[in-house]
């Protein structure tokens, strides 16, 4: 059997094709079997100088502090009835009562007296003493104002929060942060931000939330907030109004023996009779004041969750000491 030259040539180029297959075969595994061995080796570097890395003091979070002074009347009037604000100079009567009328009419009167029965009634069906309603103790005025001062913006023991949400999801019914307040014992506010969006607004709620477009946009990044809050609430009695809510949206946790939820509180279910009451009404029948007129605030909110905690906390730690089976007290920091 015979082969022309052009067998020849054709098992010519078959064999070179099959000896740069084998060459192709040969780089490509080593070429591979080194790069897994330089990942290998870059991943133990990573790894090591991660061990190494010298851990800096975690700075103080950024905290937003609301101006003290700058409230509306009717937060003047709840910071007076804890004592947290001295009461201005009020200007002496005018002498002429002609000119100037400083009393108050019958029906005022009627409606004064009506409104401050209803609060006191409550305080004893809830075995509240009128003292026990007042956050600081009596002291001299002087005594009073060197407290405050080295209390103010402080943190304490006890640490209230509220979070106003905006709508995302279908038709807005799903909730995602876009404020974040936290107050201290003494109610002074030591953490107030705005939140930016994670994803699409769809309602930001802003009759309710009061939060607008232009908040979210101006916001702290979500990650930041999470991680600041964690650190102030950590190891600290949290108290709050339905803090389920609260804690999903941050994606927090926190233990159950350190939350105090006034709405789950059932003393103050016997106010709706059984059912969960909403902060507003608790403000109303127990603090006797008025809260969430129009827009929220989460800073209010989380005020008055504070002082309702306040008016009960003795009776309140009491109970959860029973069920627990000893005696404990918290000692403010």
């Amino acid at each position: 059997m015979s082969f022309s030259f052009n067998d020849f040539i054709i098992f010519l180029l078959l064999l070179i094709d099959f000896v740069l297959n084998i060459i192709y075969c040969v780089f490509s595994n080593t070429y591979y079997f080194l790069k897994s061995q330089y990942e290998q080796i870059a991943n133990v570097n990573m790894v090591e100088n991660s061990k190494k890395r010298k851990r800096h003091a975690v700075d103080q979070p950024n905290q937003t502090i609301v101006k003290r002074g700058v409230i509306d009347a009717n937060w003047q009037k709840l910071l007076q009835s804890t004592s947290l604000m001295e009461k201005p100079n009020e200007k002496p009567a005018a002498t002429d009562k002609k000119e100037h009328f400083t009393g108050t009419f019958r029906r005022g009167r009627k409606k004064k007296n009506k409104d401050q029965d209803t609060v006191e009634n409550n305080l004893k069906s809830l075995n509240i003493d009128n003292k026990s309603a007042q956050v600081v103790s009596p002291l001299p005025n002087d005594d009073k104002k060197d407290v405050r001062e080295d209390k103010k913006n402080k943190l304490t023991k006890f640490i209230a929060m509220d979070c106003e949400m905006v709508g995302i999801g279908y038709n807005g019914e799903d909730h995602m942060i876009a404020r974040v307040s936290l107050v201290n014992k003494f109610g002074d506010c030591i953490y107030d931000k705005f939140v930016k969006a994670r994803e699409q607004v769809v309602d930001y709620r802003t009759q309710i939330s009061g939060v607008r477009k232009e908040d979210m946009l101006n916001g702290e990044d979500f990650n930041v907030v999470q991680k600041e809050v964690s650190e102030i609430l950590k190891g600290r009695i949290l108290v709050g109004h339905s803090l389920k809510t609260d804690l999903s949206v941050l994606f927090l946790s926190h233990p159950k023996k350190n939350i105090r939820d006034t709405s789950k509180y059932k003393p103050f279910k016997k106010i709706t009779k059984g059912s969960t009451p909403s902060l507003k009404r608790l403000a109303k029948e127990i603090l006797g004041i008025d809260i969430q007129h129009g827009e929220h605030s989460s800073v209010e909110d989380a005020k008055a969750t504070m002082q309702l905690y306040n008016t009960v906390a003795k009776s309140w730690e009491q109970l959860l000491s029973e069920k627990r089976g000893y005696s404990r007290k918290f000692v403010e920091s």
